[in-house]
């Protein structure tokens, strides 16, 4: 997989599951791309609808596939609550450059809970070469270091 930057533009949810009874849930989102980890602002009284239109940055630098976000609902008493996850697959994005405004489904418990809106964006790191025009990423080694003191 080359190198590069994802950029996830996080838009919007709707349909999650208002579970406070008290009032409109505050959902926030966690988005994880292997051990990177970015947390949206919390929207206050968001509700099940809620729209955060943030941009979050990931450095891409091996075959990691997938990127993880995990829907809170913000509780100020107790501990925060789950309210399901999306899982998406990033190998179009790096194929294709970009992805435009796309809902991904949110499960919870392997049950439909809600979708999550958002637009991918792939710009891959310039390929490095060195004096003599090889990809310094290809060389792996040559005539000089196999040419061993015999």
């Amino acid at each position: 997989m080359p190198r590069g930057t994802l950029e996830v533009v996080l838009v919007s949810a709707k349909g999650l599951d208002d579970n406070d009874f008290l009032s409109s849930i505050d959902p926030y989102v966690i988005l994880t791309f292997r051990a990177q980890e970015h947390k949206s602002t919390v929207k206050e009284g968001g509700g099940s609808n809620p729209q955060w239109n943030e941009i979050f940055l990931f450095t891409v630098s091996d075959s990691a596939s997938e990127l993880t976000l995990k829907i809170m609902e913000k509780d100020n008493f107790n501990q925060d609550d789950f309210l399901g996850e999306a899982i998406i697959p990033i190998d179009a994005v790096v194929a294709e450059g970009s992805i435009p405004e796309t809902a991904y489904n949110v499960v919870k418990n392997e049950e439909y809970c809600g979708e999550i809106k958002l637009a991918l964006t792939f710009n891959p790191e310039p390929e490095r070469y060195d004096d003599q025009g090889y990809n310094a990423e290809e060389s792996y080694g040559g005539w000089t270091e196999s040419n061993r003191d015999i």
